[in-house]
């Protein structure tokens, strides 16, 4: 970190007060450390490149150690936290690795900040699925461990410094019954916030470790908002769940498994084969108790979407949105009514798997597949009959200087009223995604790769969609 410069201000993010304190990096040292040697020595140096830190302190109520998802809840609804912001040490390094605290990414611009529907809940205008988190059978090839822990753990970690912080997992996700995604997002948030909490520490014992220092005493009871991650999870409507407690029960352990006191979308992951109207209660329940802040549904067609859509209105609530299969290659949401449906409505459609599995990457081709379950569905004689459409996204990305993914994404994009939340299970996968905002196709361009895809046949969809 050579030939930094560091300005420290004292700063609060909710008020917007800053008051400058310029020095240079020689004046931040404390003894034998300097604010440099600090972070590297709590191992964040390179990636804090932006570090703002705060005292923290938080105390929970004395709780039974019961495993059970109820005692878990209990004891997150009890916690207790207090923050003073304290100073800010912004540090104008050369390059040494992704940026955190202050992504230079365009995604963080207020112009690609979206609503979900009608509801307070507002998203980059791209977010992240963690399907395959945890998973051994659809996707990684059959196998888990702790290597590809730390691939997503690096996905999560580029995709909130890239500006991507709109998460979304399901309580099924994971081989080993479920849950596992749900646990390893929580687990990523918490590791990120004690990285940067560690960080803070390390930057405050730098500056001054003497906290009656007037720069900080002058500021120590504003309160500095904490780096956001908006969360989306799912209730499986499983035929053994009876009645509109059961999605109470589920938002719970879904709670616990993430390790947060409220869930910013929850949705019901798919139409179950009786109880709807039970679960559509449930949702406005779990929304009433203040357990979520926002609602919405997954594979649901356009007549039945309409139908939860006005069961919630009759307790106010809105529908904020519908998560279904949409990309280039599927566009099963046009020609079924759901995209206009969601338009009329003021629904957010999300669409999962919007690179169409990696396909509309161009990563496989007739000569190489996609391997196991994907390889059932993407066989090389659908690969030949989806190449002009491949073709044609790689000489507009080279036109634009995007990739293929990009371009899909960016095709997306330009329908409207459309949140992808393509896959990422490495940080380079959250990286690229970031580069498909930012820009446009033109319409022409638009509507010429939806003419090509024309001639490519339709592939077999989520199986529980109706």
């Amino acid at each position: 970190m050579a030939g930094a410069i560091a300005m420290a201000s004292v700063v609060g993010r909710t008020t917007g007060l800053t008051c400058g304190y310029p020095c240079s990096l020689g004046d931040l040292r404390q003894g034998s450390s300097s604010a440099a040697e600090a972070l590297s020595e709590s191992g964040l140096s390179g990636w804090a490149r932006t570090a703002t830190f705060k005292l923290h302190s938080t105390t929970s109520s004395s709780s039974s150690s019961s495993s059970s998802s109820s005692s878990c809840f209990d004891r997150l609804q009890n916690k207790q936290r207090w923050q003073r912001s304290v100073v800010c040490a912004t540090l104008a390094t050369t390059p040494e690795g992704p940026v955190t605290d202050a992504p230079a990414s365009v995604l963080t611009d207020p112009s690609s900040l979206v609503k979900l529907g009608s509801s307070p809940v507002v998203v980059p205008k791209l977010g992240i699925g963690a399907w395959a988190w945890g998973d051994r059978f659809f996707w990684n090839e059959g196998q888990w461990d702790d290597r590809k822990v730390k691939t997503v753990r690096q996905a999560f970690d580029a995709g909130m410094d890239s500006g991507i912080n709109f998460f979304d997992t399901a309580e099924v996700y994971g081989t080993q019954g479920g849950q596992e995604s749900e646990r390893l997002l929580g687990k990523f948030i918490k590791e990120r916030k004690e990285r940067k909490r560690a960080a803070r520490r390390a930057l405050l014992a730098a500056v001054n470790g003497n906290s009656e220092d007037p720069i900080i005493a002058a500021n120590t009871d504003e309160e500095e908002e904490e780096e956001k991650v908006v969360i989306a999870t799912k209730f499986a409507a499983l035929p053994w769940r009876l009645g509109r407690g059961s999605v109470m029960d589920a938002v719970k352990a879904s709670l616990c498994r993430l390790g947060v006191d409220k869930i910013d979308l929850y949705q019901l992951h798919w139409p179950g084969i009786w109880q709807n109207e039970a679960y559509w209660d449930g949702l406005a329940d779990v929304f009433d108790a203040g357990l979520v802040r926002a609602v919405g549904v997954s594979n649901y067609n356009a007549s039945r979407m309409r139908a939860v859509h006005a069961s919630l209105a009759k307790r106010a609530i809105p529908l904020a949105s519908n998560q279904v299969h949409y990309n280039l290659l599927y566009r099963s949401p046009e020609t079924s009514g759901v995209k206009s449906a969601c338009d009329e409505l003021g629904v957010t459609l999300i669409a999962y798997s919007p690179i169409a599995q990696g396909v509309l990457s161009g990563k496989y081709t007739p000569e190489r597949p996609p391997s196991g379950p994907r390889g059932q569905i993407f066989r090389p004689d659908y690969l030949r009959k989806a190449a002009p459409v491949i073709d044609r996204l790689k000489k507009l990305g080279e036109e634009y200087n995007k990739t293929p993914t990009q371009v899909a994404l960016n095709w997306l994009l330009v329908q409207g009223n459309v949140v992808p939340i393509p896959g990422a299970k490495t940080a380079e996968q959250a990286k690229e995604f970031a580069g498909a905002v930012g820009w446009e196709i033109t319409p022409e361009e638009a509507e010429e790769l939806r003419q090509l895809a024309k001639d490519v046949p339709p592939y077999t969809g989520f199986p529980l969609e109706r």
